[in-house]
């Protein structure tokens, strides 16, 4: 009886580059379908946020706030001292409205090991509110707008995946931050440190007013920040026309951007 004809070593490597060839054909289709379920998944957890938000404002007439005067509470959590203390990421304003769990699941496009080292921001998800028109008012920090006063629904922002640049990499940050900070009459003081991150395929999600979720590109991208970060290296920036602070405000001029 004659044994079964090996392989030659032609025929393997032929063998081993079809199969490196299906794979190099296979994987980044895999990768897209993840990426695509991701985002998928986050699109849902902003949705959740503005459903949470407006339950809120039935509740108590305006948006809920970003932050109180004290700086313990916060839309999403609360820390038991001013400056220190443990945070609870089940007691913030929307925490009431966001389910059983009362907290915001981490954003699915932000694996928990680009997070370095624990922040006091810790339990927004990788999500920021605007909390310069909605969380608070020009000139009002802390105090909320009311849904009336949103002229744009579906151009205002409201939630957006963001994140802070560190010098350690990332960490949460809860605030989608525009352009500039706006005095009490609506114009331009300084520029803020951008906080919009593009982290779905060079593209951010975006929350609106409305209720739609939508994927953005960057108008720009921030440079190093102050906290030793690299905002370009990261992809965060921001999204829409500066003047006026764009899509942050509600009141805004109407543009044919």
């Amino acid at each position: 009886m004659k044994p079964p004809a090996a392989f030659s070593l032609v025929e393997l490597l032929v063998s081993l580059a079809g199969v490196g060839l299906v794979a190099g054909l296979t994987l980044p289709a895999l990768q897209a379908a993840r990426i695509s379920g991701a985002c998928a998944r986050s699109a849902g957890q902003l949705r959740q946020l503005v459903t949470a938000n407006f339950a809120y404002a039935a509740e108590h007439g305006t948006f809920a706030p970003a932050m109180d005067r004290a700086n313990q509470n916060r839309w999403h959590g609360r820390r038991t001292g001013r400056t220190g203390g443990t945070f609870d990421p089940t007691q913030g304003y929307l925490s009431p409205y966001l389910g059983q769990s009362r907290s915001i699941t981490l954003c699915p496009l932000l694996p928990a090991r680009a997070l370095q080292g624990s922040s006091f921001e810790m339990g927004s998800g990788g999500y920021g509110y605007n909390a310069a028109y909605l969380g608070g008012t020009p000139g009002e920090s802390f105090q909320p707008a009311r849904p009336a006063s949103v002229s744009n629904l579906s151009t205002t922002l409201m939630f957006a995946t963001t994140a802070l640049a560190r010098s350690g990499g990332l960490q949460e940050y809860p605030f989608a931050e525009p352009y500039f900070a706006p005095t009490a009459e609506g114009r331009p003081s300084f520029f803020l440190q951008p906080s919009l991150h593009f982290r779905a395929n060079g593209r951010a999600l975006v929350a609106w007013c409305d209720g739609h979720v939508s994927l953005e590109k960057p108008a720009r991208l921030g440079g190093p920040n102050y906290y030793g970060g690299k905002n370009e290296e990261h992809q965060i920036g921001w999204i829409g026309p500066e003047q006026e602070n764009g899509f942050w405000n509600p009141s805004r001029s109407p543009s044919p951007y």
